[in-house]
């Protein structure tokens, strides 16, 4: 089984765009989402990915990722996934040895950057980059299923990570 261990966190300052050295706009919607996966077609650029995740909160879960032919990721996006899509803009660090992804999401959940790292296993330690916020791994609000369903410009004022 494929199983994908990541952690994340909130982005406390700006400091992390100094040491970018990637950047990419991905899109996607869902295909499927029930109390045992989620089904997501993803778009960047000229590639496409179709992604199955196992629906347990935590660090480790199931993933399941094959690419597709961007033109086809298009077509079955703009078919078949209902709106809103998660539209964000991917950036690579590298801090300490650990490639971080920071994302900085777009259309209804603009303002909300999110920091993840994939590790070899659950309790693995790294060193936390100064820009690191509090951590959100188990918290469902901030994964990209419900993001589609609850935008983050919908959280209520004053709720932990709320726009406020």
């Amino acid at each position: 089984m494929a199983v994908e261990i990541e952690r994340k966190f909130l982005v406390q300052d700006d400091s992390w765009r100094q040491q970018v050295r990637s950047r990419r706009l991905l899109r996607q919607g869902y295909l499927a989402v029930n109390e045992r996966c989620s089904v997501r077609i993803r778009v960047a650029g000229a590639a496409g990915w179709l992604t199955v995740k196992s629906m347990n909160v935590g660090p480790s879960r199931a993933e399941y990722e094959l690419p597709l032919p961007g033109a086809d990721a298009e077509q079955i996006l703009h078919s078949l996934c209902p709106r809103p899509w998660i539209e964000k803009w991917r950036n690579v660090v590298v801090y300490e040895n650990y490639e971080w992804e920071v994302d900085e999401f777009l259309g209804d959940n603009l303002g909300l950057v999110v920091a993840e790292i994939e590790l070899d296993m659950p309790d693995e330690g790294f060193t936390r980059p100064p820009w690191l916020g509090r951590e959100v791994t188990g918290d469902v609000r901030y994964y990209n299923f419900r993001l589609a369903t609850e935008p983050y410009s919908s959280w209520a004022p004053g709720t932990t990570g709320a726009p406020g």
